[in-house]
């Protein structure tokens, strides 16, 4: 009776949803349940004979070295997490209960696969990163590369793309780019009639392996063409709509995605969309706390902050820094006769103009209404900064076509020099003003230096 009883004991063992599993001392399998085949993919026939750590994922196989040495050295361990690669490749995560029997020599073990709670936890942290990178990254560059790192903890990601939609322009764009082999962040031109568009037009996600190439519609199957690529591809969705995709793709030889893998980026999409829009909206808030919302210049706020480091940096490198204060004459007569939208496109056609005079280094800035302000650092020479001046006037006395009209409008500029005519952003400012209207009160139309 008694024996029959523990032969039905070693019979249920086989009904046991965790893997029982027996290892010598060399670290060889001598036994392995049933369960083993649903864990590990291999018959329990493929596993006995086998050396235990020829299955354990290579960045894990030290620390499960050492785990076993210290079970065989009389302590048990309940709770060892390591991954095991499967025969088909995929990776599972095994929670281990393992002691050492002196007695027979062996290391007795039980292996739960803890896989898809190691996947649930991962996808928490993963919208977790996600939102909180985009709170703390610095610009859109900063959160992609963030939103790059945080799916590669997922997934393999060594060629990861993020294409945004501009639906008002029906463009697509991809401000972050990275190749497996080129791994720097670089723009692409938008392409039509390609994988990318196709995922954001119909809105569903894309898998493109060599089992779903056939099922593919005619006109993405004319897109891929023979080539070997594995791709996916899922929508940004937002409650406005798709803005865009995320995009993995391997080459010969790399990791294949599954439909699994696209399940879990469709999972962490939607907070990615999310987090895209809200440093979107931050940027384009700070955007226009700092520019002139007509000329798309620099505002009076951001001057100020803009002149207060160059002569942060002039002081330090006793360099030199001049302040041009512009004022348009008889600006008022063209918004009385021809009305005020044509007065706001010729302070456009002026701040064009003006960018146009002066280097990418210098900074040209609206105060409001007709009065602008030229920040020009690094000329040797007061002479330098006189030929700058001249050119501005010279730019600014060619007519203007505004509206079908032909505008000829005169500048009054004021300049005062740093380190002659003050320190300090206020007293420069206020004395190239103060210069200007100088020339305003003798008629305008010409340059004065401070004095």
């Amino acid at each position: 009776m008694e024996t029959k009883t523990y032969a039905s004991l070693a019979s249920f063992i086989d009904f046991m949803l965790d893997a029982i599993c027996v290892v010598d001392a060399e670290g060889r399998f001598v036994f392995v349940s049933a369960a083993s085949e649903r864990i590990f993919g291999y018959t329990p026939e493929e596993m006995i004979g086998r050396a235990m750590i020829e299955l354990v994922h290579p960045e894990d196989r030290a620390r499960t070295l050492q785990a076993a040495s210290e079970i065989m050295s009389g302590h048990p361990e309940p709770h060892f997490e390591n991954r095991y690669v499967r025969k088909d490749g995929q990776i599972v995560h095994i929670m281990w209960s393992a002691r050492w029997s002196e007695a027979d020599r062996l290391r007795i073990a039980v292996a739960r696969d803890i896989t898809e709670r190691k996947r649930a936890e991962s996808m928490q942290a993963a919208l977790y990163a996600i939102s909180e990178a985009a709170h703390a990254a610095e610009d859109l560059l900063a959160l992609f590369q963030r939103i790059h790192q945080i799916i590669g903890t997922l997934l393999p990601a060594p060629s990861f793309a993020v294409a945004l939609y501009d639906e008002r322009n029906d463009q697509l764009s991809f401000p972050y780019h990275v190749e497996a082999r080129e791994r720097t962040a670089r723009p692409q031109k938008p392409a039509a009639g390609t994988l990318c568009a196709e995922v954001i037009r119909s809105g569903q996600p894309l898998l493109l392996t060599s089992e779903t190439r056939a099922s593919l519609p005619e006109h993405l199957r004319a897109i891929v063409g023979k080539s070997a690529l594995c791709w996916l591809g899922v929508p940004l969705n937002s409650h406005k709509g798709t803005i865009g995709a995320l995009v993995l793709k391997s080459g010969a030889g790399g990791a294949c995605y599954t439909e699994r893998d696209k399940e879990l980026l469709q999972y962490v999409s939607t907070q990615v969309a999310t987090a895209i829009e809200r440093k979107q909206l931050h940027a384009r808030l700070q955007y226009m706390a700092q520019y002139d919302a007509l000329t798309n210049l620099p505002n009076r706020g951001f001057l100020h902050d803009r002149l207060k480091t160059a002569l942060a940096r002039a002081r330090r490198e006793q360099g030199r820094l001049s302040v041009l204060y512009l004022d348009l004459d008889k600006f008022k007569q063209v918004n009385d006769t021809l009305g005020h939208t044509a007065g706001d496109l010729l302070l456009k056609e002026v701040a064009k103009r003006l960018k146009q005079c002066v280097r990418e280094a210098d900074t040209v800035a609206r105060m409001g209404g007709d009065e602008f302000v030229v920040l020009l650092e690094g000329l040797p020479l007061p002479e330098h900064v006189m030929i700058v001046v001249e050119k501005i006037r010279s730019a600014l006395n060619q007519p203007l076509d505004i509206d079908g009209h032909r505008v000829c409008v005169l500048p009054s500029i004021g300049v005062a020099h740093y380190p002659e005519h003050g320190d300090g952003e206020q007293q420069l400012l206020r004395h190239a003003d103060e210069a200007m209207y100088v020339v305003k009160k003798n008629g305008g139309g010409r340059y004065q230096l401070f004095q």
